[in-house]
């Protein structure tokens, strides 16, 4: 009797032939997409939420900023807020602030980011004496707080006779701040040091490494940094409220924290039109720079 062989009698499905039963996740995954953005875009609002009602409240009347405090549009706009604002007080106008918040914004930033720069090379490449010991010292100043810093420098700059000048907030940066030391060193040792080794056989001291082979590279680091420093330089209220006492000298913080005046009535809608305004540069500089701060986050921390 003759035997029948089933492994030769079954014909083989391919792998295109085959039907995979949709899985229950895959039927989950378009409502699990749905809860999680509705759950990002209110946390977003919430967060919008007081930047909104400070746009919508600049453009509101007087009498309508506190008694509708909930709405974001306006009943009525009320555009002279910014007019009102911008014409300053004591005769000087927020031409003027903005002129010192950019000064001290700007050059502040560039002297902090390139001595920044310098010290984290040394740190990183160049060989010294107690060199993990100064790292550590510098690290530890990440916990000094500002305000135990205030009363020696005061006195300091008191008998040099820097006060009611820019001097006392911008000397201080020519050390590198140790957060962003920090950080770029973290980034030069993500660059091959085969690269300097190369440089230094074709003749290059460590100044030309620095400038020709590492500054290229520390392009979305730096930008990090500057973004950074802009932001902070920008906001700082109680530094320049120390130094400076001439109103024609103001940052854009002390001269709206000088608008508010608790004797008398505050123009809350020009304080809001000035702060609105206040934010464009900060939204700028985010908006165009916006690469290059994710690209130094990401990069930060890694080491080749």
């Amino acid at each position: 009797m003759a035997t029948v062989n089933v492994q030769d009698s079954v014909t083989p499905i391919s792998s295109s032939e085959r039907v995979v039963p949709e899985t229950t996740w895959s039927k989950r995954k378009p409502v699990r997409s749905l809860v999680y953005h509705l759950f990002v875009g209110i946390a977003a609002l919430l967060m919008l939420y007081p930047i909104l009602w400070l746009v919508g409240s600049s453009f509101k009347a007087p009498d309508e900023i506190w008694t509708n405090q909930v709405a974001l549009i306006p009943n009525r706009f009320f555009p002279e807020n910014y007019s009102n604002g911008w014409a300053g007080f004591g005769g000087i106008t927020f031409t003027t602030f903005y002129k010192n918040s950019l000064l001290y914004a700007v050059t502040g930033t560039v002297i902090n980011v390139a001595a920044s720069a310098v010290v984290a090379y040394g740190f990183a490449r160049v060989k010294f004496v107690g060199k993990r010991i100064w790292f550590g010292i510098m690290l530890g100043t990440l916990m000094l707080p500002t305000q135990v810093q205030i009363i020696p420098q005061y006195i300091v700059f008191s008998q040099l006779g820097w006060l009611n000048t820019f001097l006392p907030l911008l000397l201080p940066r020519i050390g590198g701040q140790a957060f962003f030391i920090f950080m770029i060193v973290q980034f030069i040792r993500g660059i091959p040091i085969d690269l300097d080794e190369a440089a230094m056989i074709d003749g290059a001291g460590k100044a030309s490494i620095f400038y020709r082979i590492i500054v290229p590279q520390l392009t979305p680091a730096l930008i990090t940094a500057a973004i950074f420093s802009f932001y902070w330089t920008w906001d700082e209220f109680l530094i320049p409220l120390i130094y400076l006492n001439s109103p024609d000298l103001y940052t854009v913080s002390l001269a709206l924290r000088t608008f508010a005046d608790p004797s008398g009535q505050t123009d809350w809608g020009a304080i809001f039109a000035m702060s609105t305004l206040s934010l464009v540069p900060v939204f700028v500089i985010f908006i165009v720079f916006q690469r290059y701060l994710v690209q130094g986050i990401a990069t930060t921390g890694l080491k080749g």
